[in-house]
């Protein structure tokens, strides 16, 4: 069994048991609490496991870890971190799918809309839809809240050095996943599109806080630092890191646009309609003359967009090279996060992890 695989059933049961814990220590509130902690569970499982698995390559990248039955104190911390940074990442989604008024989520109805039938099949008073979002924002809240306080037990087992480290990583990236969630949302209400190199900016702005840094590099630094990691190696992991997740957000762009909805679990193209402006779409319109680009623009991000005009974006988007030139920058990122891989300071049973690692982000089809 791999790393990779072994990480995730422990992280999936150390879920499970903390979930159940809560319910007990919450029964004496009634029957309704069964409705946010179904929600969480059915929610919190399965899942790529990411930054799980970033946070075990990042301590292994320092020292060995073993994740054999039973756990040592090394592992236990490890699974707590990955746990912690899986609720938190649950808690993102949740709200992040209230800010994009996205009906699914894995193939599934997402945490609002599920409360929104909830409320209809229960012939409540008020308004589904209203209820939903309410719902699915004090889940997330909940879940952030649980998120900190599994990584509190991964820093209370850690020497303090090493927790206080720890615990800097996880506080920056919370912060900075909020500001570029923020940015996000800020430029979807811009009326224009700024001049391409300004725009450029703003798009990579919303791919690295948003997504790039929360997704590899600080999850890697997380488990470095628990490991009592060295600056140096820190920063090369930071250096393997971000352009690893650049790739991964670059890749994630493109299936947003031309992905297998069967595969990824979101509408073919719902990137288009609901008008993300991202590096694919931003070099697009630099090669688009005049007229061109208008009629681009009128059609991008219309929430009524036909089947039709859908091809005719994406056929757009092919034939001005923008596809091209975002598989370059993500072939260019994945290989100099290989190269930082290949440092020295990284031990040598986690170099050939992290160099795969890079590639699938680079690849992957969902």
């Amino acid at each position: 069994m791999g790393q990779s695989t072994r990480l995730a059933e422990l992280v999936q049961e150390r879920i499970n048991t903390f979930v159940a814990s809560k319910r007990a220590d919450l029964e004496p509130l009634g029957e309704s609490i069964e409705d946010l902690l179904t929600a969480a569970s059915d929610f919190l499982s399965g899942g790529k496991r990411i930054r799980a698995y970033c946070i075990s390559l990042g301590f292994t990248a320092c020292r060995e870890l073993n994740l054999t039955s039973p756990l040592n104190n090394d592992a236990a911390r490890v699974v707590n971190a990955a746990a912690a940074l899986e609720l938190f990442h649950a808690a993102a989604l949740v709200h992040d799918d209230v800010i994009d008024r996205s009906e699914t989520r894995r193939g599934k109805p997402s945490v609002h809309t599920n409360f929104a039938r909830k409320h209809s099949r229960s012939g409540w008073r008020g308004q589904a839809a209203h209820f939903g979002v309410a719902a699915a924002i004090l889940l997330g809240d909940l879940l952030q809240s649980w998120a900190d306080e599994l990584f509190q037990k991964a820093v209370d087992s850690s020497e303090p050095a090493a927790g206080s480290r720890a615990r800097g990583h996880f506080n920056r990236m919370r912060t900075e996943v909020a500001f570029g969630q923020y940015f996000d949302v800020l430029e979807e209400q811009q009326t224009t599109f700024a001049p391409h190199a300004e725009q450029m900016e703003r798009a990579t702005r919303v791919l690295l806080y948003k997504s790039a840094k929360y997704s590899v590099e600080e999850p890697l630094l997380i488990g470095a630092a628990l490991a009592g990691a060295s600056t140096e190696l820190e920063k090369t992991l930071s250096g393997f890191g971000v352009p690893a997740g650049v790739a991964f957000q670059l890749r994630d762009d493109v299936l947003g646009v031309f992905g297998n909805s069967a595969v990824t679990g979101k509408p073919s193209g719902d990137d288009l309609i609901e008008g993300k402006r991202t590096v694919l779409v931003t070099l697009t319109r630099k090669e688009l003359n005049t007229s061109l680009r208008a009629i681009f623009d009128d059609v991008f991000g219309d929430a009524e967009m036909t089947s039709l005009q859908l091809e005719m974006l994406q056929r757009t988007i092919r034939e001005t090279g923008a596809l091209d030139q975002v598989e370059e920058l993500i072939a260019k990122n994945m290989r100099l996060a290989q190269r930082f891989a290949r440092s020295p300071e990284v031990a040598p049973a986690a170099v050939e992890k992290l160099v795969s690692l890079a590639e699938s982000m680079a690849k992957r089809q969902a």
